[in-house]
């Protein structure tokens, strides 16, 4: 065999709808017949006909692809639901296989489905799916207006949506809630988030949500929330100061952030929020600013924040590489910085916040060692004085801005 031949497409990943083997087209069933090996879950591989001879193998319980693997350049098909690389097992696959071995031979998504049932222009819906994820990443998307396609883990996972709605004001918003999309047993059942009242659902579901609620209820999508977005015992980067500190950390989609000595987790959560695939870690050592970090991801729609409880600098030598590293505290703890710097990735952004003479001069030393920018914010806010307004100004913030060479 030759290295041309190895690299021929032996793995097709086949999307199957509610309709089963009769609603593939001639491209798929082909690619079924012509494979050794089907694999799938038990309800996609109890869609197959007698007459295929392929060997069936059900997915392992936890869900692993390493059996895959063991086949390689024998012909191979895997069963996904609907489009495999939209939330789908073809995008696990995709990643774990060139592309000159995988060919994925797509059906409509259960997505599309339900934005056609809907009459949804797919371009104007925000998707995503709950399978694996806790529901508090719902939390994310909620804003007077919003359309959303959210694909569910079970059947309980559309009055479990119900419930997160009445509970942040959202209760007005609609749901349709869509069970077995594209088969013969498909049905649709719509309620408001206040009067859902329904139990028995398919575990195969999707929900259509049209957002509801009073608009100072939608959280922005600019940086610096407003200040009591957060529960916090005042260790909290203030809200302007917060929106420049992450103009400076600039996130980039993919990238990785080290929010350390992260309070009540502000900046990490922002962070977060700037886009879903965007990564944060948050190191914080006190048990009770760590219960503020816990409610605030929840609350603010990123679950998957990750807290690591423990010191700086000691906490992080098990952490993977950051791209960009907040310090919004403790920058006189000593080799706290150097250790930050040593680890962070070339071309990643260090931000540091000192409000002491003694952590702004560590800072101003940084400055000369590794370059960056040194700017002084000073913010004052208008409050009463007796019948008149006076200015009464915050304590002034020294930030260091620096970027690692490549």
């Amino acid at each position: 065999m030759t290295i041309q031949d190895a690299i021929l497409p032996w793995l097709t990943v086949v999307g199957i709808g509610e309709d089963g083997f009769a609603g593939l087209g001639r491209g798929a069933r082909r690619a079924l017949f012509d494979a050794e090996v089907v694999v799938g879950g038990a309800r996609h591989l109890a869609m197959l006909p007698a007459r295929l001879r392929a060997r069936r193998v059900a997915w392992p319980k936890p869900f692993d692809i390493a059996p895959i693997h063991a086949w390689r350049g024998t012909p191979v098909c895997v069963l996904a639901s609907g489009d495999p690389m939209l939330f789908g097992v073809g995008s696990t696959l995709a990643r774990a296989f060139s592309a000159a071995e995988l060919r994925v031979i797509s059906g409509p998504s259960s997505l599309s489905l339900a934005a056609a049932r809907m009459g949804w222009s797919l371009q104007d819906v925000q998707s995503l799916s709950l399978v694996g994820r806790p529901l508090a990443a719902l939390n994310a998307y909620l804003r007077d207006g919003a359309r959303l396609l959210v694909l569910s883990r079970d059947g309980a996972t559309p009055r479990e949506i119900a419930s997160l709605l009445n509970a942040v004001g959202f209760g007005a918003s609609r749901m349709s809630v869509f069970e077995n999309l594209g088969g013969a047993r498909e049905s649709r059942i719509d309620a408001s988030a206040q009067t859902w009242r329904q139990d028995g659902v398919a575990a195969l579901n999707l929900v259509a949500l049209t957002c509801r609620a009073p608009r100072e209820l939608s959280q922005p999508l600019t940086v610096g929330l407003p200040d009591e977005a957060f529960r916090n015992d005042g260790q909290l980067t203030k809200r302007d100061v917060r929106a420049m500190t992450l103009a400076r950390l600039a996130p980039i989609p993919g990238e990785l952030l080290w929010d350390v000595g992260a309070g009540c987790g502000s900046i990490g959560i922002e962070w977060m929020r700037a886009h879903p695939a965007c990564r944060a870690i948050a190191i914080e050592p006190e048990p009770a600013r760590q219960a503020f970090i816990i409610h605030n991801r929840d609350a603010l729609g990123v679950p998957d924040l990750q807290l690591v409880p423990g010191r700086a600098p000691d906490a992080l030598a098990c952490l993977p590489a950051p791209d960009a590293v907040f310090v919004g505290g403790g920058v006189t703890t000593p080799g706290l910085l150097e250790a930050c710097w040593s680890r962070l990735r070339a071309g990643g952004r260090l931000v540091a916040n000192a409000v002491t003479l003694q952590g702004e001069a560590v800072l101003a030393q940084w400055r000369d060692r590794h370059g960056g920018r040194l700017t002084r914010v000073v913010l004052s806010e208008a409050q009463a004085l007796g019948g008149f307004d006076t200015w009464r100004p915050a304590l002034p913030i020294t930030l260091l801005d620096v970027t690692k060479s490549a």
